[in-house]
């Protein structure tokens, strides 16, 4: 069942094949032989046909053109070749010659109590693998905490700015000086900040807030993205140690002196997503079967016809919850205690402006 049956639109091209079939073996018994001769010749040329231009699929010519034009749009730009690597060949690679490097561990959503500490960061003062969505991966030098921030902007008199938000506060995919920060940095000529990371959601981005908030903090710009900060607010709001902080506007993790903690925390994940991405290319290697049932369905070719050529459909989007209001009272109020001025930055999702308004 497609979609818990929501979709049943997709079975629709199903039912016309079943029943064309079905009415044709009811009227072939009144078919000459010389007729039936054609049918066979015609259905086995379709047949043939069909999975000549499955195997064109399978093969994927049309996205390796892309990809190749891709790559050489990147080489005639930059000078270097495309980055093909997955994130852990890269930081297998890179290891052997720096050891103080990492790669970004999105934060875990502990619903087991017992678990002594939610981390809201990464690995201090490492060299931090990213992401790679353009022919390189870009990489970061973490702060003290573990965030996507020159060291020394912590010791900043004022702070100008502080961003909190997702992955776009982050920076996703590009070094500095490009991401968000650094060209507010570099516009401004002022302090900036950025508790950015990428995985989180609203709840996560206030107790941020109450963890590492400075009182030399004047602006925070709170980045809220429409795609998915919702729905990540939903899975935070089933973690205990999370809604202490609504519960409890004394509650506190103390992250900040507990660095040494987050990291071995990190590092410990670290180790397991290795693992995980060990057994996931043993997979990749031993889908041979899966490929061939694939093929023998014509995954392709359906794919393309029926499926792909579908208009897109917007991203439903669930209900901002009350605590989600609750959250942004809260933040006001913190930071107008912090004598700080909050200003919510609003991203729309591509998707909604891509083919109409």
């Amino acid at each position: 069942m497609i979609w818990n049956g929501q979709n049943r639109s997709y079975y629709f091209p199903y039912y016309i094949l079943s029943i064309t079939l079905i009415f044709f073996s009811s009227i072939s018994f009144y078919f000459t032989d010389k007729i039936k001769d054609y049918l066979i010749i015609s259905l086995s040329s379709i047949v043939v046909s069909l999975y000549s231009v499955e195997a064109y699929l399978t093969q994927d010519f049309h996205n390796k053109i892309e990809q190749l034009k891709k790559e050489r749009l990147y080489k005639k730009e930059t000078g270097k070749k495309y980055d093909k690597r997955n994130k852990f060949d890269i930081y297998n690679d890179l290891k052997k010659i720096n050891k103080n490097i990492t790669v970004t561990v999105y934060p875990t959503l502990y619903k087991n109590e017992k678990k002594p500490l939610h981390t809201f960061s990464g690995i201090s003062n490492s060299e931090t693998i990213f992401c790679n969505e353009n022919g390189y991966y870009s990489i970061y030098k973490s702060d003290r905490y573990g965030f996507n921030n020159p060291d020394e902007e912590w010791d900043k008199d004022i702070i100008d700015y502080l961003l909190v938000g997702d992955s776009f506060a982050q920076g996703y995919c590009v070094n500095r000086p490009y991401d968000i920060s650094s060209v507010l940095r570099t516009l401004s000529n002022k302090s900036v900040l950025n508790l950015g990371y990428v995985g989180i959601g609203p709840l996560i981005e206030y107790a941020s807030l109450r963890e590492y908030l400075n009182p030399n903090v004047k602006k925070v710009l709170w980045i809220y993205y429409e795609g998915n900060d919702l729905g990540s607010l939903q899975n935070e709001l089933k973690v205990q140690i999370l809604r202490n902080y609504l519960n409890n506007l004394n509650f506190t993790q103390n992250l900040k002196v507990k660095q040494e903690e987050i990291n071995n925390i990190a590092n410990s994940r670290l180790i397991k997503k290795r693992e995980l991405e060990k057994i996931e290319k043993e997979k990749e290697e031993n889908q041979t079967i899966f490929k061939l049932k694939k093929f023998i369905k014509i995954y392709n070719l359906r794919y393309k016809l029926f499926i792909r050529s579908q208009p897109a459909q917007e991203r439903i989007q669930p209900e901002p919850q009350p605590e989600f209001k609750n959250i942004l009272s809260l933040a006001k109020d913190l930071t107008k205690k912090n004598n700080s001025q909050l200003f919510f930055v609003y991203l729309p999702e591509y998707s909604r402006y891509a083919k109409k308004y």
